[in-house]
């Protein structure tokens, strides 16, 4: 889950484990043993409230170069937020929920704005899609190295696998 979910407002702690409270400073270095240990790690998506910034920052700022730092509730496919974002290094890579923004097109400037900057985007599906299958296109059209859509264990993920093989298969019938 989110670490927005685990972090309480108030007390600006986030409580990783039942009472087991942390400052964003003890968080990095939480997240620095997990890394350590496992390798084989790449990637931490939320690894902060969203408003955090500031641990954020530091947090890529240590370990951008490593793993990939992904904001989704950071950014909300919200341009806005991309830009002061990016200006502030807060993350290295977006999570672009295509029908968070609004239009295909907001969600292809944020994913530009990211490509631009050197950063990575990941085209995700969100909970409760339906079976179709349109961010796949959205993602091999705009050159996304990486697409969440979860294991093909439902329709709604199976219809995003079939239409990535059915891409492939034409991309692999042009070049012959």
């Amino acid at each position: 889950c989110a670490a927005s979910e685990f972090y309480n407002t108030d007390s600006k702690l986030y409580e990783v484990e039942k009472d087991l409270f942390l400052t964003s400073d003890q968080l990095i270095d939480y997240y620095d043993d997990l890394l350590e240990k496992h390798p084989a790690l790449k990637s931490i998506e939320d690894g902060f409230h969203e408003t955090d910034y500031e641990a954020w920052q530091k947090f890529t700022k240590k370990f951008g170069d490593k793993i990939m730092i992904v904001g989704d509730d950071l950014f909300t496919t919200n341009s806005v937020l991309i830009k002061k974002g990016l200006k502030e290094q807060w993350a290295n890579t977006l999570l672009l929920k295509v029908n968070q923004i609004g239009t295909v097109s907001e969600a292809i400037e944020s994913a530009k704005l990211m490509f631009d900057s050197g950063k990575n985007v990941i085209v995700s599906h969100r909970s409760g899609e339906t079976n179709n299958a349109y961010i796949v296109d959205i993602a091999v059209g705009i050159g996304a190295k990486y697409l969440k859509i979860g294991s093909p264990c439902r329709g709604e993920r199976v219809s995003k696998f079939n239409r990535l093989i059915e891409i492939e298969q034409i991309f692999n019938y042009k070049t012959k």
